[in-house]
Formats: C-alpha cells, sequence, structure tokens
C-alpha cells in the first residue's frame, strides 16, 4: 500500500503531530496537578513506567537478532551490578556495537 504525501503535507503533518505532543504532555501535567500523589498513585507510576518499558522492549527481545538480545542482556546485567541507567545504556550499546562489528 502506497500512500502518496505531497512536500507541503509533511510540514502540516509534523506541525500537528508535534501539537498533539504538546497537548498530551501538558494536559498530563496540568491533570496531574489536581491529584494528591500520596502512596498509592506513586507506587501505581513506578509500576505503570515499568510496564511502559517491558512493552516496549519485549518485542524487540523477540523479534530482535542475537546482537538485539546480547545488548539487552547486558544492559540489565549492567543495571543490577552498577544500578545506574546510563552506565548500563551505554554497556548495551558497546554490546550491540561490538557484536555486530564482529559477527555480523
Amino acid at each position: 500500500m502506497n500512500l502518496q504525501i505531497s512536500t507541503e503535507s509533511v510540514g502540516l503533518i509534523i506541525l500537528i503531530m508535534s501539537l498533539v505532543t504538546l497537548a498530551t504532555r501538558w494536559g498530563g501535567v496540568f491533570i496531574m496537578s489536581f491529584i494528591p500523589i500520596n502512596d498509592r498513585i506513586q507506587r501505581f507510576i513506578s509500576a505503570m513506567s515499568a510496564s511502559v518499558l517491558v512493552a516496549l522492549l519485549a518485542p524487540i527481545a523477540i523479534q530482535g537478532d542475537l546482537g538485539t538480545r546480547c545488548a539487552l542482556l547486558a544492559t540489565a546485567i549492567a543495571v543490577l551490578i552498577f544500578k545506574k541507567p546510563l552506565i548500563a545504556i551505554a554497556i548495551g550499546i558497546i554490546t550491540a556495537a561490538v557484536f555486530r562489528q564482529f559477527y555480523g
């Protein structure tokens, strides 16, 4: 299926998508300003962020190649060892790069 889009439409689409993104982000902050953040809400937010992360990574782990799986495994191990997400992400990126350099 091919969708013909003119060059003028691309700018309009990007503008609309940007406005929708801003509206959802600012709308969420606005709505949450009316909700008191107690322990129950904090636990919900923490669980929700973890479930979104798993929802994003699970298809990558299932459909990805061996380099992807090695990178995910290295990242998971690094975050457990170092307890620093940025270091774990860097180790995952390096693992994927090295794996793909040597294996393909």
